[in-house]
């Protein structure tokens, strides 16, 4: 039996997903929970082989949930759930560790088969999940290649205050980093906005992690 644990903060998805699953005669849904901590408890009770898992729920989030899952012993296969209102957030639970992403809206005959590839250790991904995935990494890759050409106009030492910036650094904790004074580093931030066109700090932050500045 594949053992499942279902995760979702809306009581009719996971009903909805136990009436789909428990359908199957090899697939056994042996616990639901109804945010991350709540998944981290059932996954270490019922040690399933598979976790359904909702990406944005109140307290604690799916991907707090899956980094959680993936640092215990034996973790199980992790396959996010989605509506795609944040493709940035799904990119970012596959770094975590999960074996892939559903749409919701995942046929049944669809969503049983994936689950069984999963439990094999398999790296799923729904046909709509593939194409929106491609499409959400062209428009990254699309961001990053527009915030490089802005940052273009800068010079060797502002790109590195510029990536300070993004790390969330004071002025007073980029001039210890950069062995500059103080009133040097307000005096390149200045520049940066101006020639950035940024509004502020937090936006010129922004454009560093865009530009991939950051590690």
């Amino acid at each position: 039996m594949i053992r499942v644990v279902v995760v979702d903060d809306e009581p009719m998805v996971c009903a909805h997903l136990k009436t789909i699953l428990s359908s199957a005669a090899d697939i056994e849904v042996a616990g639901s929970a109804a945010d991350g901590a709540e998944a981290v408890e059932a996954v270490i009770r019922h040690r399933p082989r598979v976790v359904l898992m909702d990406l944005r729920m109140p307290g604690v989030d799916g991907l707090t949930a899956i980094e959680r899952i993936a640092e215990l012993p034996d973790p199980p296969a992790v396959v996010a759930l989605t509506t795609f209102d944040a493709d940035s957030y799904v990119i970012r639970a596959l770094r975590a560790g999960a074996a892939g992403f559903l749409v919701k809206s995942t046929p049944p005959e669809d969503l049983i088969g994936l689950v069984r590839v999963a439990a094999d250790g398999h790296t799923v991904l729904s046909p709509e999940a593939a194409r929106r995935l491609v499409a959400a990494s062209a428009g990254e890759q699309h961001r990053a290649e527009r915030a490089r050409d802005r940052i273009s106009v800068l010079s060797e030492r502002e790109v590195q205050v510029l990536g300070c910036l993004g790390s969330g650094l004071s002025n007073a904790d980029i001039a210890a980093r950069l062995h500059l004074s103080e009133s040097t580093v307000k005096s390149y931030v200045s520049r940066m906005l101006v020639k950035l066109d940024c509004a502020n700090r937090t936006q010129a932050g922004l454009l560093a992690h865009e530009a991939g500045l950051l590690p």
